[in-house]
């Protein structure tokens, strides 16, 4: 059996997709899907049983994961909102729930895999490098990178990073995040407002280095994130802390005109204001370092940002609440 906890969610729901590819579907999907359209994402897939978050806790906490027959616990569940304020839920959350997870899928003999984040590497000044000596060096720009930062400290520290993988993603996007609000990728957002005005708003840059909409992240396809998750299970004896990205930064114009391109349309963007909540704790670049394939001899290939874009845009973009379906 196999726990995907954030199971409705955009990255767990497209791994729980990719298991069922791979004919799995003895799988427990852990999450909180409360009042949200969260369950939508869960409607195509193959999948066993569900738990709510809180009930699975208590488990976790009480008698543990033993006996279950557990072969991987993947921990994608989280806050994932970098303006979330409230810094005591996120450490409850975020941190202190993950730490037991852990412990309690090694001492199950279970593979544990969980999400970390590029938002520990603040504002990059010190590189995007995954290694363990720039660790414990980083200062996160927001609460939510210093809650994933936490528990990679706390596996560092405690010498069971030889024994887990936690993976820090880039900027994520693709099928299975409707239900992200404010927090959905510019692509999911862009679709409409490009149907309605012909036009996409992009932020403008306050650093002279940066030309508006200039700003470059590392954007990372979901079906991509999701293989290769599958593929750290597999591979039991590659373990410690890995960036996910592609590994090659990218502008936001770059996004928007493969937007554009997916939607037959030319290509016509404005600049707007940054939002004053926002300055100040703005990524301008974000670049995985992702020598350690080489390292570990992993041939994946992830795809260009206009694939994924296309992919993602012409096939469930475009389609009427389309998601991925087994």
């Amino acid at each position: 059996m196999f726990i995907v906890t954030g199971g409705a969610g955009l990255i767990g729901s497209a791994i729980i997709w990719e298991l069922n590819r791979r004919g799995v579907d003895d799988i427990l999907v852990v999450d909180n899907l409360a009042s949200t359209e969260k369950w939508k994402n869960l409607v195509r897939l193959k999948y066993s049983d569900y738990m709510h978050r809180d009930a699975f806790i208590e488990q976790v906490r009480g008698a543990g994961l033993k006996g279950l027959g557990v072969e991987g616990v993947i921990h994608m569940g989280a806050c994932s909102s970098t303006t979330e304020k409230d810094a005591d839920f996120l450490m409850r959350n975020n941190f202190h729930f993950t730490r037991d997870l852990c412990w309690a899928a090694l001492d199950a003999g279970a593979r544990f895999i969980t999400a970390s984040s590029a938002a520990t590497y603040g504002d990059g000044s010190l590189g995007f490098s995954d290694s363990i000596e720039l660790m414990p060096k980083l200062r996160p720009l927001n609460m939510y990178g210093y809650s994933k930062q936490l528990f990679d400290l706390l596996a560092l520290r405690g010498g069971i990073l030889d024994n887990i993988v936690s993976l820090k993603f880039f900027n994520v996007y693709g099928p299975n995040e409707y239900h992200k609000g404010s927090m959905r990728s510019v692509v999911c957002k862009a679709v409409p407002q490009i149907q309605e005005t012909g036009r996409l708003g992009l932020f403008k840059s306050d650093r002279p280095d940066y030309e508006d909409g200039g700003q470059k992240r590392d954007f990372v396809y979901v079906k991509d994130c999701a293989a290769l998750v599958c593929w750290f299970h597999e591979h039991g004896t590659v373990n410690g802390v890995f960036n996910v990205g592609t590994g090659q930064a990218r502008s936001w114009n770059d996004l928007a005109r493969a937007i554009f391109a997916s939607m037959d349309r030319p290509a016509d963007i404005q600049y707007i204001d940054m939002p004053d909540t926002l300055k100040g704790k703005y990524q301008y670049f974000t670049q995985a370092d992702m020598s350690w394939m080489k390292r570990v001899d992993c041939d994946f290939a992830f795809r260009s940002l206009e694939d994924g874009v296309n992919d993602y845009v012409r096939n469930y973009l475009l389609k009427d609440e389309a998601h991925l379906e087994s």
